[in-house]
């Protein structure tokens, strides 16, 4: 059993479309679903102390009340935020009004594809951004989120 416990879990909110990995232009985010990169997440995030709270919508809304959610509930978020990545000032604005840190996660390497996916609104306001390793970029991020909770605790003296 893990000696590091945090107070909360970590958030994995998961934008528009990301509920159809596996099928989804698969040469380009491979051929994981959203429910294998969870299930691959799961023992390290058990090996590291940490719990995992994943969720996935279609709906720039809900995305920003999970963000809001997370400022008071969540030890950090991992946030893959779709196509909203290059359109949503709003979700750019719900991450950086919180706490908790938060790391961008693209499946895909946005630098490389398409201009328009060149910019992201996310990325200036995420204490990071890990981009282009497919669905082992989530477990990094998993890992960071570790290294940064620890980070947290040891500047605040515990």
């Amino acid at each position: 059993m893990p000696s590091f416990v945090p107070a909360a879990p970590v958030f994995v909110l998961n934008g528009p479309n990301l509920n159809l990995l596996g099928t989804r232009e698969p040469h380009i985010y491979g051929r994981e679903t959203l429910s294998d990169i969870e299930a691959a997440c799961a023992p390290l995030a058990q090996d590291l102390g940490l719990s995992l709270s994943w969720r996935q919508s279609n709906h720039e809304g809900q995305l920003i009340d999970w963000l809001q959610q997370a400022h008071h509930e969540a030890e950090a978020v991992i946030l893959n935020p779709g196509g909203l990545t290059h359109t949503s000032v709003a979700l750019r604005d719900a991450v950086a009004a919180i706490a908790p840190p938060v790391l961008e996660v693209h499946l895909s390497n946005p630098s490389a594809r398409e201009p328009f996916r060149q910019h992201s609104y996310i990325s200036g306001v995420a204490r990071g951004v890990i981009a282009g390793f497919g669905a082992g970029g989530y477990r990094l991020a998993v890992q960071a989120c570790k290294d940064l909770i620890l980070s947290k605790s040891v500047q605040n003296g515990a």
